[in-house]
């Protein structure tokens, strides 16, 4: 096993505010299940990412009952849930010790939100001296407020974006249909 699937931050957390109205990918759950599917089948490692935050009181606090996986992705034994607290998956969990652990050479992302979790996953990732995959349309986000208040940068530009800013440099964009027929 030398792949992992990071299926990042694909929670009901997400599900309960008012910007899931606005989301990039709603069914962002049964592309991640198509992945893990196709994952499971190569044999690679598929690893389960939640972000909390507690104590915060707001849908991400364990607390709330929100910090659990989208209705349709079910861990099997052995896979691998995480609970981060950071935006990457890195540094606030034992992810490296678990990759090392199981030979992990090649890191394949999706998850929500493109531009936040999963970019600096694969960033890290990449420091860390993983082949990075971003799987682009398995991912979601939101539009985005711009930094001077002037006006809103549409999702699928964040992810355009995103994707410009990790090809080449960071990792390798891909898309579902390009993992699948591998």
């Amino acid at each position: 096993m030398t792949t992992a699937l990071l299926v990042i931050d694909v929670q009901d957390s997400f599900r309960d505010q008012p910007s899931w109205a606005s989301i990039s990918n709603p069914g962002i759950a049964a592309d991640a299940a198509r992945l893990v599917e196709h994952a499971r089948a190569a044999g690679d490692a598929v690893v389960w990412v939640l972000h909390a935050e507690p104590g915060s009181g707001g849908p991400f606090d364990p607390e709330n009952g929100l910090v659990r996986l989208q209705e349709g992705l079910e861990p099997r034994a052995g896979e691998a849930v995480i609970t981060k607290s950071s935006h990457n998956a890195f540094t606030t969990t034992d992810l490296e010790r678990r990759l090392v652990q199981a030979g992990v050479r090649t890191l394949r992302l999706a998850g929500i939100r493109t531009e936040q979790c999963v970019e600096t996953t694969a960033r890290v990732g990449s420091d860390l001296g993983y082949d990075v995959e971003v799987v682009l349309d398995a991912t979601a986000t939101h539009p985005l407020a711009l930094h001077d208040g002037s006006g809103t940068l549409p999702a699928a530009d964040v992810i355009a974006r995103t994707a410009a800013a990790l090809s080449g440099r960071f990792a390798t964009i891909t898309t579902i249909d390009e993992v699948l027929a591998d």
